[in-house]
């Protein structure tokens, strides 16, 4: 039997920065039907999510393509209400909190994966960087060169970027231009989507300690999607495992990387050399189709520890340790 210190049942009760609820995100898709043409077919990109994200907490989203990240993102951001269950910013439905001002869009800040996507060409990094200020009156107008200067040295710009266009910076300059970008509004979260991605190592690794210094130095709650495990055992201390449209593991990162209590978990570290060499079992199969879920665990079908129970009974995320949940009948070490 688990035993739960006060100060944990403490945290527990106080409201996160974001809350997802038993979250789920169904949309209605086309599907052909044989000689009965095409038929609509419900997609549960997410199904049942519970995930709470504690101010100051810096925590990595993990999992394969078509685990639901984005989906979870896009709920997370208000871009798309949950078919069922609760999405909360500090306490309040976030569809709600976006609809009652602008205090939403200027305390969650996004950095995107297509950085050079998310800046206009014709926009010089200077004007880039002012439009935010200027948007949600952040500064007056005479201080605006200035704070740009210093937002851009900030992110190790020299001032001389103010003039220069995305077309003409690199990899790891356009991303720093993003990142003062999305500071630009003083925001009091972060949400980074593949943010050090296609990046060489060393540009990597720079932009790794610059995340890192600015959600210390300012306090951020930092969200950061990525598939790669080195990435989020490097810049997050929370980690939240996804698989077919659920979590299956949460906890802090460095423990459930070394000692992963789901099988997902275990099989993503196996995969990756820097936790794990040679890779003597590679995980089997491909992620199923959210349009056809599996009976019983959805990852069943891919577990190499599998018992028949697994392919009949669905787990619920519960608790299995201090600090750590996971969602399967049968955790590893238990």
């Amino acid at each position: 039997m688990n035993q739960t210190t006060s100060a944990e049942t403490d945290a527990a009760s106080e409201p996160g920065i974001f809350e997802l609820l038993d979250v789920q995100k169904v949309y209605q898709v086309a599907r052909r039907n044989g000689l009965l043409g095409r038929r609509k077919q419900d997609l549960k990109a997410l199904d049942g999510v519970r995930l709470k994200v504690a101010k100051g907490a810096s925590i990595a989203l993990v999992g394969e393509s078509g685990s639901g990240k984005s989906t979870l993102l896009r709920v997370l951001l208000g871009l798309t209400e949950p078919s069922d269950g609760l999405a909360l910013y500090r306490g309040r439905p976030i569809a709600e909190a976006r609809a009652a001002g602008p205090d939403f869009a200027r305390e969650v800040a996004m950095i995107y994966q297509d950085a050079r996507g998310s800046l206009n060409p014709r926009m010089s990094v200077g004007a880039l960087v002012a439009e935010p200020l200027r948007h949600f009156g952040i500064c007056p107008e005479e201080e605006i060169p200035a704070r740009v200067e210093a937002l851009l040295a900030r992110v190790g710009l020299a001032k001389e970027a103010v003039q220069r266009y995305p077309a003409g910076l690199s990899g790891g300059q356009v991303r720093r231009v993003a990142i003062a970008r999305a500071l630009a509004s003083n925001p009091s979260v972060l949400v980074a989507d593949e943010a050090v991605s296609g990046l060489d190592v060393s540009t990597q690794a720079q932009l790794l300690n610059l995340l890192r210094r600015l959600q210390r130095e300012m306090g951020l709650t930092l969200l950061f999607i990525t598939h790669d495990l080195g990435v989020a055992s490097y810049l997050c201390e929370e980690i939240a495992i996804m698989y077919l449209g659920r979590i299956v593991e949460t906890g802090p990162t460095n423990a459930v990387l070394s000692a992963p209590a789901h099988p997902y978990a275990r099989a993503l570290r196996i995969a990756a050399p820097e936790f794990f060499a040679p890779i003597t079992e590679p995980l089997p199969g491909e992620i199923p189709s959210p349009l056809d879920l599996p009976r019983g665990c959805r990852f069943a079908g891919r577990c190499v520890f599998a018992r028949e129970e697994c392919r009949h009974d669905d787990p619920v995320l519960a608790r299995a340790q201090a600090g750590r949940s996971v969602a399967c009948l049968f955790p590893l070490g238990a």
